[in-house]
């Protein structure tokens, strides 16, 4: 009985210490530091190039934490098997293999009433403990290919015959290896990461490479290959094809969320942002909530 008694009081003393690290957003400016969780080694969005940090969502962290007077302190987030759970480890409870960091905010989290609203089994709110606002991307799914070997990409039903590279364990994978009553499926190539997939097309190995827009602008961009094209083409009985990409917050700091949503509107309407993506040769799209 002493025994349990003292788990609990270890368990409760933990749970205050990683509850004390949600700071409120004066807590926060008093500090004069803006603790940000991006994914580790996710290009364009956030990557580190020769030791320093880059990418479209470390440009517009620091642009956002130049604008509330603090300094920007990045979190390196590797991506979780869901973003439930990085959303629990960076932002409402932490995770002793993360060193129990707690961010004051997220980047590149869907902005989408529906999983804001997902509830479990109990009829609880998964996300309960998170607030997540600020659209800043538009997202949508895209091919790119070599018009050396390929002439045009009119439908995805010409990946019969020519090879196409995906991630493995991507939305693409499974669409591409399912549609058609799986009959893209054979020449469909997987590969650890949209880099290598794209490595592959110059290769010779594929002829098309089809990834999140972002992804494939990065690395049509990084080529510098006039022969790489980018494909118009429709994605038929796919389901979701554009979404929105937001923040996040610990419920608690929702003075934040505003500051920063405030913050974000006039980057978005000076042409910050958008000129923060052209860097890194990505097209922009305003997203729906700023366009009026």
């Amino acid at each position: 009985m002493r025994l349990l008694a003292v788990l609990i009081s270890a368990v409760l003393l933990c749970c205050q210490v990683v509850q004390a690290q949600i700071r409120t957003y004066d807590e926060m400016i008093a500090a004069g530091e803006m603790k940000v969780a991006v994914y580790k080694d996710f290009a364009p969005y956030s990557f580190e190039d020769a030791g320093q940090p880059r990418g479209v969502d470390v440009e517009l962290a620091e642009a956002l934490a130049k604008a509330l007077g603090v300094h920007l302190k990045l979190i390196w987030a590797p991506a979780g098997e869901k973003l439930d759970d990085d959303l629990r480890d960076y932002i409402w409870r932490a995770s002793q293999l993360h060193d129990l960091q707690l961010a004051d905010l997220m980047m590149r989290v869907p902005y989408d009433q529906d999983y804001a609203r997902k509830r479990n089994e109990l009829g609880e709110l998964e996300n309960g403990h998170v607030v997540m606002f600020g659209p800043y991307q538009n997202e949508q799914w895209q091919v790119a290919y070599d018009r050396r070997r390929l002439e045009s990409v009119g439908s995805v039903a010409v990946f019969e015959h020519h090879p196409i590279g995906v991630e493995v364990d991507s939305v693409p994978s499974f669409y591409l290896t399912s549609v058609f009553n799986g009959m893209l499926a054979r020449q469909t190539h997987h590969y650890p990461g949209v880099p290598q997939a794209f490595a592959a097309m110059k290769a010779g190995e594929v002829d098309a490479v089809m990834a999140m827009r972002g992804e494939i602008d990065w690395q049509v961009h990084e080529a510098a290959d006039p022969q790489l094209a980018l494909a118009e083409n429709a994605y038929p009985n796919m389901g979701k094809q554009l979404w929105e990409i937001g923040m996040a917050v610990h419920e608690s700091n929702r003075q934040l969320a505003y500051a920063v949503e405030e913050t974000l509107e006039t980057l978005i309407r000076e042409g910050s942002v958008k000129a923060i993506y052209a860097r890194y040769g990505l097209r922009y799209d305003v997203p729906e909530m700023y366009q009026q």
